[in-house]
C-alpha cells in the first residue's frame, strides 16, 4: 500500500528592507534626476555641475563614515576609485549633462535605458552568453534606439546623441568592472574599493576631481547670479541623486543579481519622460514616444531573460 507524502508549503523569500529601500531609491529618485540636471544647467555648466555635485556628496559621506569609524582608503583603493569614478561619474554623468544641453531630459533618460543590452555585450569577455530572450531584448532595444536616434530631438543634435551614447558605455563599463574586475585582455585585476559606504564616497570624490579637471580644461564657470531653481536642483542632485540613489545602486550592484540591480532601467525612462513633459515643458513626437516604449520593452525582455 503506497503512502502519500505531503511536503510543507514553501513561502517565497522576502527581500530585505535595505534592498527594497535601495530599489525604491534607484527607481524613483534616479528617474527624476534627469530633469533636475536640466534645470541645474541654467547656472551650472555640465562638468562643473557634476564635479561640484559629487565632491560635495563624497565629502559629506566620507566625513560621516570616518566619524563612524571607517578607515580611509589605501593608495591602491584610491587608484581603483579613480578608475571607476572616471568611468561611471566622469564619463557617465559628465557626458549625460553635456547631452542635456542640446537634448531634452526625457530623450536622454529613454536612450540610457539601453544599459542592460550594453551590459550583456560587455559581459561576453567574462564568459557570459545571452539567452534567447536576452538576444530578443537586445534586438528590440536596438530598434528602439534607432528610432530615438532618427527622431527630431537627436537628429537635430548629433553631438548630444554621441555624448549620451558614450555616457551609457562608460557607466556600464564602470559598473561591470567594479563587480567583476578588469577583463582578462586588460589583465583581469580586481578593482577593490575600501569596504562599505566609504568606498562609494572615495569613488564620488575621485570622480568629482576628474570632472572638475574637465571643467577647467573646457573653461566652464557658473553663470552668475545663480538661479534659485538651478541651486535647488543642484542641492537635490547632491542629497537625493548622489548620497541616496548612487549609494543605493552600489549596494544593489554588490548584493543582488544583475536583473535586480539593473531593474531601474525600465522604470527611469517612464518617470523621466513624464516629468520632462509635464514639469519641464518638453515636447516629444510620436516616433520618440513609440521608440521609448520599445526600448523599455526591450529592457523587460532582457531582465526576464535572466
Amino acid at each position: 500500500m503506497s503512502r502519500t507524502v505531503t511536503l510543507p508549503a514553501t513561502r517565497p523569500e522576502r527581500m530585505p528592507p535595505l534592498i527594497v529601500a535601495c530599489l525604491a531609491a534607484t527607481w524613483l529618485i534616479w528617474g527624476s534626476t534627469y530633469l533636475a540636471i536640466k534645470w541645474a544647467l541654467i547656472s551650472f555648466p555640465p562638468f562643473f555641475q557634476m564635479g561640484t555635485r559629487f565632491l560635495a556628496a563624497g565629502a559629506i559621506l566620507a566625513a560621516f563614515m570616518h566619524w563612524r569609524g571607517s578607515r580611509w582608503p589605501t593608495w591602491a583603493e584610491w587608484i581603483n576609485a579613480t578608475v571607476l569614478g572616471s568611468l561611471m561619474l566622469g564619463v557617465g554623468y559628465g557626458l549625460t549633462a553635456v547631452a542635456e544641453v542640446s537634448v531634452s531630459s526625457g530623450l536622454v533618460v529613454a536612450f540610457i535605458a539601453i544599459g542592460p543590452a550594453l551590459q550583456a555585450a560587455m559581459e561576453l569577455p567574462y564568459g557570459d552568453r545571452p539567452t534567447r530572450r536576452e538576444l530578443l531584448g537586445i534586438g528590440t532595444g536596438l530598434v528602439g534606439v534607432l528610432g530615438l536616434a532618427v527622431g527630431q530631438g537627436f537628429s537635430a543634435a548629433p553631438l548630444g546623441l554621441l555624448a549620451v551614447l558614450v555616457a551609457s558605455v562608460g557607466w556600464k563599463a564602470g559598473a561591470i568592472w567594479s563587480l567583476r574586475g578588469l577583463p582578462q585582455w586588460m589583465g583581469g585585476r580586481k578593482l577593490e574599493l575600501v569596504p562599505g559606504a566609504m568606498g562609494f564616497a572615495s569613488q564620488m570624490l575621485a570622480g568629482g576631481v576628474v570632472l572638475m579637471l574637465a571643467a577647467w580644461l573646457v573653461g566652464e564657470q557658473p553663470v552668475l547670479p545663480l538661479d534659485p531653481l538651478a541651486v535647488a536642483s543642484w542641492a537635490y542632485l547632491v542629497v537625493a541623486g548622489s548620497l541616496v540613489a548612487f549609494s543605493a545602486f552600489m549596494v544593489l550592484l554588490q548584493r543582488t543579481p544583475t536583473a535586480v540591480s539593473s531593474s531601474y532601467a525600465y522604470v527611469n525612462p517612464l518617470i523621466g519622460l513624464v516629468l520632462g513633459v509635464t514639469l519641464g515643458g518638453e515636447t516629444l513626437h510620436l516616433l520618440e514616444w513609440v521608440s521609448a516604449l520599445v526600448v523599455t520593452g526591450s529592457v523587460v525582455l532582457m531582465l526576464k531573460g535572466r
